[in-house]
């Protein structure tokens, strides 16, 4: 029996129905409500990794363990629940595998996690989070979760940490990566020159299945197939919808007012403002991972060309949404 963690996001949905489809037993763990469009042949728990008992609960007769489940934000108002989900919530999840003797761990952690603002250098899986190469609480956040990881490890739990990129995937398009498309969708005017890693999501899921069941232990592996700017990406996307693609550029300048304006904005309406300073540095630098160890470990792995990749997510959200 598997266990899932955070089952209802777009990694976590994605790899669920790879599961499944491999004849595996599925537990997934879910907060309210049960996710609609789901596999039949999941066993749904209850459950949240914020609150042990039922952790404890999810965890027996488990074999292995995805943890997936995590909170992405980068707004100042949101750093204690983001630490506390992401460190505290992981801390609870690692503690349950060792309790209840899991055979392997695999967590999902992020490129922010080893510092992303490196302009001057490739990122690669011997780096870490520090104050001068990281502009995010959420970094941080990642950073100290897998340090809960190696904790475990040093207790006796096999684990295996993946750091992917920016996944791409028909999710949830109003809400994380999937909002790229939505936004290129709806013709969102602007680009930045900044350039970062993308990957397909399906490709992140065959990662984890194949290093979860594979040899590899306490580590981990960048997951990334491309390093492109933003702009490539969206302008790729907006004309597989055939959409006007972005055509005005953000200068620095520009993004630090539009910053500053979107955060007295959210200071009266109490809403999360479209770009915080942490969104607007990050989207503006231009970083290059490497993807080297996780080839190495799989020779035979191939990423799928991002193009591809975007041509079949597009024509999924068609379908989804009726466009």
């Amino acid at each position: 029996m598997i266990l899932v963690t955070g089952a209802s996001g777009l990694l976590g949905s994605h790899l669920v129905h790879e599961l499944i489809k491999q004849d595996n037993k599925v537990r997934a763990i879910y907060r309210h409500d049960i996710p609609a469009d789901m596999p039949a042949g999941i066993e749904w728990v209850k459950a949240d990794i914020l609150d042990i008992p039922s952790l404890e609960d999810a965890m027996k007769d488990i074999v292995q363990v995805y943890h997936c489940a995590a909170m992405v934000s980068f707004t100042a108002n949101k750093k204690e629940l983001l630490h506390q989900t992401n460190v505290e919530g992981t801390a609870n999840v690692v503690n349950a595998c060792i309790n209840n003797n899991i055979q392997k761990l695999l967590f999902v952690s992020s490129v922010a996690a080893l510092g992303r603002i490196r302009e001057h250098e490739k990122i690669n899986e011997k780096m870490n989070w520090t104050e001068e190469s990281s502009n995010s609480e959420y970094g941080k956040s990642k950073y100290l979760a897998e340090k809960e990881i190696w904790r475990a490890t040093g207790e006796g739990l096999n684990a295996v940490v993946i750091n992917p990129v920016i996944i791409l995937g028909a999710g949830d398009w109003g809400k994380g990566s999937s909002e790229i498309f939505k936004s290129a969708h709806d013709e969102f005017p602007w680009y930045t020159e900044g350039v970062s890693g993308f990957v397909d999501v399906k490709d992140v899921v065959r990662a984890m299945t194949l290093l979860m069941n594979g040899s590899a232990q306490n580590e981990r592996f960048i997951i990334s197939a491309e390093n492109l700017s933003y702009k490539e990406v969206f302008t790729e996307i907006a004309n597989n919808f055939g959409k006007k693609p972005p055509h005005r550029k953000v200068t620095a300048l520009l993004a630090a007012i539009v910053w500053r304006l979107e955060a007295l904005k959210a200071m009266f309406n109490g809403k999360d403002p479209m770009l915080t300073k942490e969104t607007a540095k990050t989207a503006q630098a231009k970083v290059y991972f490497e993807n080297k160890k996780f080839l190495s470990y799989a020779p035979n792995f191939e990423y799928t060309p991002l193009k591809d990749a975007i041509k079949r997510i597009c024509g999924e959200l068609k379908l989804k949404h009726h466009l």
